[in-house]
């Protein structure tokens, strides 16, 4: 049996990464492994323990950023370990572009799977040279897209076989049956809240749609991203509060606060007419949000980041130009006014999610961990 190490943000830490990797704990947890560890990646310490989680998993370690002593620490429980899966993210770790990784990674004796969350078109010099130093020290890499592997084998120096394609998992019960009909349509976006999601442009998307036929809602659920609060505190929302009154939209935008558990998002997204990601960043690899609305069958309108380009490819909805608030809207209104049209997108995104499921994505973990602990064996 495998034991399994992780090093990564992980609950009560709300963020992408500590969402992916408790659920991906909990998928190779029901392969008959024994006890996984959890060294949980913090920006300072933290008074009160990660609580325990799926089945016997449990928080054993944190590892501070700038702190050598929790860097050694975490190196002796990881190498008790067989194998050790690491999310990386540059802004997760300390150093200039989480650099402190790397010298974690070069401690470390127990094999290696790099998960990458981000891989950038255009790096900096010292970006380039951060992920090229983490692939190196990694016995496989895993990107969750084609798009994120090209971009790797054609920006960065990374040895091509270390590379493997494992799309990013979604909940088993997020699978959703058919097309909402009812008479006001809503428009969903979730997810941490920060600049650089474009929901300025969402909002004023919804702006262009008052003359639909059916009356449509824009629901943004979720919390202000913690280190964003951190340094900004509520600036970014509080904006986005004012443009909505400012364009006289207070009763049909809600910005809901409230930070969902997977039972409350399930619930929320099969609610939703169209899932809108306005997003800024056209070299985003990896959306979990994206991932999520596919599996549960919402129709998407995206703007054209690398993942949403793959994964829309086959049907399951539509590309918006960057900060263009007109092409966002004309996408919505396609979907919303034809309900061919939606129920077209919606078999394509059950079709598209069909191998994503987590207990399906653990098992080419597990079976990737198993290859490399063999390997090392031999």
């Amino acid at each position: 049996m495998t034991r399994y190490g992780f090093l990564s943000t992980y609950p009560p830490t709300r963020c992408g990464l500590a969402t992916f990797t408790e659920a991906l704990a909990g998928a190779l947890g029901g392969h008959g492994t024994r006890d996984a560890t959890i060294v949980r990646v913090l920006d300072s310490p933290i008074e009160r323990p990660a609580p325990t989680v799926v089945g016997r998993i449990p928080a054993t370690r944190e590892l501070i950023a700038g702190d050598a002593v929790s860097v050694a620490a975490s190196v002796r429980v990881l190498e008790e370990c067989d194998v050790a899966i690491v999310q990386h993210e540059y802004g997760i770790y300390g150093g200039r572009d989480g650099d402190e990784v790397v010298t974690l990674l070069r401690m470390l004796g127990t094999p290696t799977i790099v998960v990458l969350h981000t891989v950038l078109s255009a790096p900096t010099r010292n970006q380039r040279a951060v992920l090229e130093s983490v692939c190196e020290s990694a016995a496989a890499v895993v990107v969750m897209t084609e798009n994120a592997r090209d971009i790797l084998m054609r920006t960065y120096r990374v040895t091509p076989m270390k590379v493997r394609v494992i799309p990013h998992g979604v909940p088993v019960q997020h699978a959703a049956s058919e097309p909402r009909r009812n008479s006001t349509k809503r428009v969903l976006t979730w997810g941490l809240i920060s600049p650089g999601k474009g929901l300025e442009w969402g909002i004023r998307a919804i702006a262009e749609l008052g003359e639909l036929a059916s009356p449509v809602e824009y629901v943004i659920a979720g919390q202000t991203h913690p280190k964003v609060l951190a340094l900004e505190g509520e600036r970014y929302r509080e904006a986005l509060q004012r443009l909505i009154a400012d364009l006289g939209l207070d009763d049909t935008i809600t910005m809901d606060d409230r930070y969902l558990d997977a039972a409350q998002l399930a619930d929320l997204v099969t609610t939703a007419d169209v899932v809108l990601l306005p997003y800024d960043s056209r070299d985003q690899a990896t959306s979990g949000v994206l991932v999520e609305a596919i599996a549960a069958g919402v129709p998407v309108v995206a703007t054209g980041f690398p993942h949403a380009v793959e994964l829309l490819g086959g049907g399951a909805g539509l590309i918006a130009r960057h900060g263009d608030p007109e092409s966002m809207a004309a996408a919505i209104r396609s979907i919303v006014e034809t309900e061919e049209t939606a129920r077209r997108m919606h078999e394509a995104a059950l079709r598209d999610a069909h191998d994503s499921s987590w207990p399906v994505v653990g098992e080419r973990y597990r079976e990737l961990a198993d290859r490399i602990a063999e390997a090392r064996a031999a």
